[in-house]
């Protein structure tokens, strides 16, 4: 349908009669639409642009609107409620008021849980809406649900669980989040106080640092990778956030730029701690399999935990479920952390930025990486050579004593640093060990010539092609 000014709004309304709805949390002069003697004697006789009046709307921004919420019940499949949902979303997108959203959300749908709101926002980042934009929303999407999510029931699980932990952290974490907030308040500024609960709340990186190793790869092997994307997106936020915190309290800046820095900091960890135990762990509980759970938790202390320790309640081994066995390829190895082909191992150590020797526990050279540009030459022929005839008669002696203090478990390094041909040389050397039983020594040589000059920093987004 063709919206002009002289549309009927009983034409409008035969058609679409949700639009009942839209128009009532469009406008409040438009709640008396929500009568059926008004829409039968006004709706009759009334065009669009006596509509409009009728609101004190712009003609053309109204019907605008109305072409957009048309065309999204058009594309909506009837009676499904994740398409009603993407439709709510992706106004979102198109700048309509949120209030509005809220109102078309609470008259469409009754109930929405969080497993709903992850798999919508999956689907929109594969039609192609760029994560950033899907970060931008986020808090958006916070509110648009907010009233729904919050009548769902508590999050319950047993001690040891990584979501126990999760959200024993969250209460540390808002505990200093009002402890900073109060000292804000205070004049002078105890900065000193201030920056000391600060350093106290970094501690939550480690949190945010488990999300993304340990949770996230789970979540995205279930084709959960859009919002896992977004997520990490706002932890770097906070990171940022919290280094600009710093800075402004080291400096002793103005306390409205501290306060301002802080807050925004502070609102910022509110809001994701809301975002985790109303959307990220209902969902994550709701698709993850005890078997997922128990891989989740054993790499945690891989990483560290935030002011708590897991408790004893649940475990990986209490659920006697045993850790996923992926089957592998006959040509490919299974290590401690992953799984590589020969092909691939011959490639990682011939392309690492080092040169590496491996004498094994007979004093006998076994390996040597075959780097672009090694440091110091090498040919097959020194395979099965003991490592004494590798060097010159003048240092053999020292080369003997380091390996004699290996052995014996006096040293596990040792490294030395020379000048040659212009470059800058270290070169280290390291005891190697399984359940402390000596295997031999890695020798390990690096240019630093180059290296040595970096000043400041250079991160991720600063890389550009121009840097090749």
């Amino acid at each position: 349908m063709k919206l002009t000014a002289k549309t009927k709004l009983s034409e409008l309304l035969a058609q679409y009669p949700s639009l009942v709805d839209f128009l009532a949390a469009y406008s409040p002069k438009y709640e008396i639409l929500r009568n059926p003697l008004m829409r039968n004697t006004m709706g009759k006789l009334a065009t669009l642009e006596q509509i409009a009046q009728l609101g004190e709307l712009d003609l053309g921004r109204l019907t605008q609107d109305l072409d957009h919420e048309i065309t999204r019940l058009a594309e909506a499949k009837p009676g499904s409620k994740q398409e009603i949902l993407r439709g709510i979303i992706l106004d979102l997108h198109r700048g309509v008021p949120i209030e509005q959203l809220k109102a078309r959300f609470a008259a469409l749908v009754r109930e929405v849980d969080a497993s709903e709101i992850a798999s919508l926002e999956q689907k929109i980042i594969a039609e192609g809406v760029p994560e950033e934009e899907v970060k931008k929303l986020c808090d958006l999407h916070v509110e648009v649900f907010k009233e729904s999510l919050e009548e769902s029931k508590g999050i319950s699980v047993e001690p040891g669980h990584p979501v126990h932990t999760y959200i024993q952290e969250n209460e540390v974490a808002t505990t200093l989040a009002k402890e900073i907030r109060s000292l804000l308040g205070n004049r002078p500024l105890p900065y000193r106080e201030l920056s000391e609960n600060l350093q106290k709340l970094s501690q939550l990186d480690k949190h945010y640092l488990r999300k993304e190793n340990q949770l996230f790869p789970i979540l995205e092997a279930k084709e959960l990778s859009g919002p896992t994307a977004v997520m990490w997106a706002i932890h770097d936020d906070i990171r940022t956030l919290m280094k600009q915190a710093q800075s402004v309290l080291s400096q002793e800046a103005e306390p409205a730029e501290v306060i301002s820095t802080l807050e925004h900091l502070l609102k910022t960890i509110e809001d994701m701690i809301y975002k985790e135990e109303q959307i990220l762990f209902p969902t994550s509980l709701d698709v993850l399999t005890e078997n997922d759970w128990a891989r989740v938790r054993e790499g945690e202390e891989d990483i560290g935990f935030a002011w708590v320790s897991p408790g004893e309640g649940w475990s990986a081994q209490s659920t006697g479920v045993e850790p996923q066995q992926v089957s592998t390829p006959d040509n490919t190895w299974t290590l401690d952390t992953g799984r590589l082909s020969q092909e691939q191992l011959n490639l990682i150590l011939t392309n690492l930025p080092i040169d590496i020797t491996f004498v094994d526990e007979t004093d006998s050279v076994c390996y040597y990486s075959q780097g672009k540009e090694r440091i110091f030459p090498r040919t097959p022929a020194i395979i099965g050579r003991k490592v004494t005839n590798c060097h010159p008669p003048d240092s053999v002696h020292k080369v003997t004593e380091i390996i004699n203090a290996f052995k014996a478990g006096k040293q596990d390094t040792a490294q030395f640093w020379i000048q040659l041909h212009g470059k800058f040389i270290l070169i280290r050397y390291f005891a190697i060990r399984s359940d402390g039983k000596y295997q031999g020594v890695l020798e390990v040589s690096q240019d630093l010539t180059e290296l040595r000059k970096l000043e400041g920093e250079r991160r991720l987004l600063d890389w550009d092609m121009k840097d090749i």
